[in-house]
């Protein structure tokens, strides 16, 4: 593996990061303040400006890979620009890279048909309309997402919905004209994993209720939000479903790959960010008769933050060159990983760095408190932690024969030769 960027990756990092320097950062204090002074599920006027920016500059829809409908980047060309928009929770969608939007085009990409693509998949390339994705429900521990409840029955040439979703990412948002829905169609298969399917719900549709909006730890995270919604006899066409009937699991396995992946990705940028201002705000304050730099404690999780942020990346790196050039389904032991890993060390550098700034850090002055609540709700969104620890484990245990080994090699390492002794099977209990 060879993780160095190249020449194509290295011109649009410096692109991405002079627009962030020019147009991100100066602006963050004012996109926050349009959002509270309007309606703040509409798009706020400067956040329609930068992304007109970021198009003419053709920074421009990055994501994508294996698709002539984005710039044709790997996933792991990709990473670098997807952390340097991370840094702030509002730089994403100003280059059309945002969550659910990202991953639902992927979606329609892979799995849509041509009239899918046309309706709905352009105007979101285009950033013209946003989506939301409804997978997680209320009554059900949807991170078995065998569990859903919700039903697609078919009647005629229609499917009819009925269920309740909650934590829909984007439904909020008066742009949000599509959403993906997973529901089952055959719960009485027997195979747990083909008994779902997935649906494309256009949101005006007669029945769909949103119920509330849900704030993360009392972020409403506006414009896109999180919401509530129910679905009350929604019927859409036969046409609008995407793949065939139970292809539904294999269809978000699919799609939470690469969503997993940015996630992590925007969170080691986020990371970064916490880093920095740890770092100058204790250059800048004196306790004690010395600067809070210079305090051991300080420095000691000044470079263990360091040292977790090389780490988390240097894992994220692998997945990605993983997924380009295994694919996703091979990847899944890195990803997993990279779902634990990550957001884990963000809410502790961000934590870091709250400590740091003191009393300030809880304020809203310095975005710290609205980037741990996002670290940390990445620690179950698309799966918890617990989870993926789960699905880790089973694939490590795959690696080996049940024979127990001395030098701790996989299945495939033949016994250790000590000079005409093979170890023996050791006894466990």
């Amino acid at each position: 593996m060879y993780f160095e960027y190249n020449d194509k990756s290295q011109q649009l990092i410096a692109q991405v990061r002079a627009f962030m320097v020019e147009h991100i950062y100066p602006n963050e204090a004012e996109m926050f303040a349009q959002i509270d002074a309007g309606d703040r599920w509409a798009p706020y006027p400067l956040l329609e400006e930068l992304k007109a920016k970021a198009k003419d500059a053709g920074l421009w829809n990055l994501f994508l890979p294996e698709s002539d409908l984005g710039a044709g980047l790997t996933n792991l060309e990709y990473a670098p620009l997807c952390e340097e928009m991370g840094r702030s929770l509002l730089a994403p969608e100003v280059f059309n890279c945002s969550a659910p939007d990202t991953g639902n085009m992927e979606v329609i990409a892979r799995y849509g048909t041509e009239e899918h693509k046309k309706q709905w998949l352009n105007p979101l390339l285009n950033g013209e309309i946003r989506s939301a994705f409804a997978m997680t429900e209320i009554e059900v521990a949807s991170s078995d997402a065998t569990n859903i409840e919700t039903r697609i029955q078919r009647d005629g040439d229609d499917y009819v919905i009925n269920g309740r979703k909650w934590w829909t990412s984007g439904a909020m948002d008066s742009r949000c004209k599509i959403l993906i829905l997973m529901g089952k169609t055959d719960p009485d298969n027997p195979n747990r994993h083909e008994q779902q399917s997935m649906v494309l719900v256009p949101k005006d549709t007669p029945g769909i209720k949103i119920k509330r909006m849900l704030p993360v730890f009392g972020y409403d995270d506006a414009p896109h939000g999180h919401a509530e919604v129910h679905f009350d006899n929604v019927r859409v066409p036969i046409s609008n479903l995407i793949l065939g009937e139970g292809r539904g699991f294999e269809i978000a396995q699919g799609r939470l790959g690469p969503g997993r992946i940015h996630h992590c990705m925007r969170l080691i940028g986020a990371s970064e960010r916490a880093l920095e201002r740890m770092c100058r705000r204790s250059q800048t304050r004196v306790a004690f008769g010395k600067p809070v730099s210079e305090q051991g404690v300080t420095q000691e999780r000044i470079a263990e933050s360091r040292i977790m942020i090389e780490q988390a990346r240097l894992l994220t790196l692998k997945a990605a060159y993983m997924m380009d050039t295994v694919g996703n389904k091979v990847a899944r032991k890195e990803i997993a990983m990279i779902k634990v890993a990550v957001p884990n060390m963000a809410c502790k550098v961000i934590d870091w760095a709250i400590q740091a700034f003191g009393a300030a850090g809880v304020t809203t002055d310095y975005g710290l408190p609205h980037a741990y609540a996002n670290a940390r709700l990445i620690r179950i969104a698309d799966g918890p932690d617990e989870v993926h620890r789960a699905q880790l484990a089973r694939l490590e245990l795959k690696d080996y024969d049940g024979t127990p080994s001395i030098h701790g090699g996989n299945a495939h390492v033949p016994p250790l030769d000590m000079g005409g002794f093979i170890e023996k099977p050791l006894l466990i209990v």
